[in-house]
C-alpha cells in the first residue's frame, strides 16, 4: 500500500459545529488542496500542524471528508490533547500533510447501500454522499450523542435518505439497537451492501448482525494510528478466519494499510 503524498497545506478554515458539550466541541477544517486529485472514501490523511515543533511528534490521522480542486474538508472531534491543539488552528497556519491513505469503501451504485455511522464515525460518508453516482440507492441510520448540529448530517440528508437517532438515555440506545438490527435483516434481503463507521460497540453489533443475516458488509475502524504507513505497529487488528491469505488468518494485521475499511467477516473486534 502506498504511503499516499506528502505536502504542506494552509489552513483556509476551521469552525466549530453546534455547542461544545462535556469537553467534546466538533470542528469542520478545511485545508488547500493538496497535489492528489484521486480518493475513495474512507481513506485518511495524517496531519501534523507545523506549530506543534517538538511538543508533540506524532500526526493524527483524520479521515477525508471532502475533497475539490479549492480544498481539502475534515470533520474532527476535539477529544484528545492532539485534536484540542488542531481546534486552535488560524487561517494561513501550515499543515504537514500525507495522503490519502489506506483503503477505502466499496461503491456499488446498482445496490441498495445502508450506511450506519456513529458519532464522528459520519466523517467519510460526507464524501460517499456527495459523490455517489445514485444517491437514491443510499440509505443512512445516524446515532449521536451530541446535538445534531455537531456533526455535518444536514450535508448528508441534503442528497440521500438519513434519519438522526439522538441518545440521550439506555432507553434510545436500545431502540438504535434495534433499528440496527432491523435495517440490516432488511438489506440482507435486498442483497444489500452495509457500511459502518463508528465506536467500536456499534461495530459490533454491525458484524454480529451481518453474519446472523448473511449481509455483505464493510467496517471502518477507529484506531489509534501514530505513522499512518504500517510502520509503527501501532493500530494493529486482529484477522478471522475468513481473511483473504490463509496463512495470516488469527494473526494481526496493520489498521492503516490494510484497512482502515476491513470486510467485516474477515477480522476480529475487540471486546
Amino acid at each position: 500500500m502506498s504511503g499516499g503524498v506528502a505536502c504542506a497545506l494552509k489552513v483556509l478554515e476551521l469552525a466549530p459545529l453546534g455547542p461544545a458539550v462535556r469537553d467534546a466541541a466538533c470542528y469542520s477544517l478545511r485545508l488547500e488542496a493538496p497535489p492528489w486529485k484521486e480518493w475513495t472514501p474512507g481513506q485518511f490523511i495524517m496531519a501534523r500542524p507545523r506549530a506543534w515543533g517538538h511538543d508533540m511528534l506524532w500526526a493524527r490521522p483524520f479521515c477525508i471528508s471532502r475533497l475539490s480542486p479549492r480544498d481539502l474538508g475534515i470533520f474532527f472531534q476535539a477529544r484528545g490533547r492532539g485534536t484540542a491543539r488542531m481546534a486552535g488552528l488560524k487561517p494561513g497556519d501550515p499543515v504537514d500533510v500525507w495522503g490519502p491513505l489506506g483503503n477505502g469503501f466499496a461503491l456499488e451504485p446498482d445496490r441498495p447501500t445502508l450506511i450506519i455511522a456513529g458519532g464522528a464515525g459520519i466523517a467519510p460518508f460526507v464524501g460517499y454522499a456527495l459523490n455517489h453516482p445514485k444517491p437514491r440507492n443510499l440509505w443512512m441510520d445516524f446515532g449521536h450523542r451530541l446535538p445534531l448540529e455537531s456533526y455535518p448530517f444536514a450535508d448528508i440528508a441534503e442528497k440521500i435518505a438519513a434519519e438522526s437517532h439522538f441518545e440521550r438515555s439506555a432507553a434510545d440506545r436500545e431502540r438504535f439497537v434495534e433499528r440496527v438490527q432491523g435495517r440490516v435483516a432488511e438489506f440482507a434481503k435486498n442483497d444489500g451492501l452495509i457500511l459502518a463507521c463508528g465506536p467500536s460497540p456499534m461495530l459490533r453489533l454491525v458484524q454480529e448482525y451481518s453474519a446472523k443475516y448473511g449481509a455483505l458488509a464493510q467496517l471502518s475502524l477507529e484506531t489509534r494510528m501514530g505513522c499512518g504507513v504500517g510502520a509503527c505497529l501501532g493500530c494493529v487488528c486482529k484477522t478471522g478466519d475468513a481473511w483473504p491469505e490463509p496463512e495470516h488468518a488469527r494473526s494481526w494485521v496493520q489498521t492503516c494499510t490494510k484497512g482502515p475499511v476491513f470486510q467485516a467477516d474477515q477480522i476480529e473486534l475487540p471486546e
